[in-house]
């Protein structure tokens, strides 16, 4: 089960990354690629090119948690790239029905989805 508080930022990455990545690649990733603080408090998510690999990025004051998820079958909804748009920030609910395989109108959210 993955819950967050109502209160923590959660950034979606619209781009794939190479799932090799972990701590270090990833932290690089939330600088480079979402123009975030990785030490901001919020959790950051990557997906890979398939969709069927998720890691979440998260520093929660004393360390970096990377948490991961591999599908067997199916695939990730997830938001369209655009040229202008690097991320999307969610809901913590909405990020828990994307990870639990709700289709979010594939990356048309409803306004109250996103914030």
């Amino acid at each position: 089960m993955l819950a967050f508080p109502a209160a923590i930022r959660i950034y979606v990455a619209v781009r794939p990354v190479d799932m090799r990545k972990s701590f270090n690649g990833l932290w690089s990733a939330v600088s480079e690629q979402l123009h975030e603080e990785p030490k901001s408090g919020a959790v950051y998510c990557f997906i890979n090119k398939e969709r069927t690999r998720l890691k979440l990025l998260y520093w929660d004051g004393t360390g970096v948690w990377v948490r991961a998820k591999r599908l067997e079958h199916g695939r990730f909804s997830w938001t369209a790239a655009t040229d202008d748009r690097t991320k999307i920030a969610l809901a913590p609910e909405a990020l828990a029905m994307l990870v639990n395989g709700v289709d979010l109108k594939q990356g048309t959210l409803k306004p109250w989805y996103e914030r």
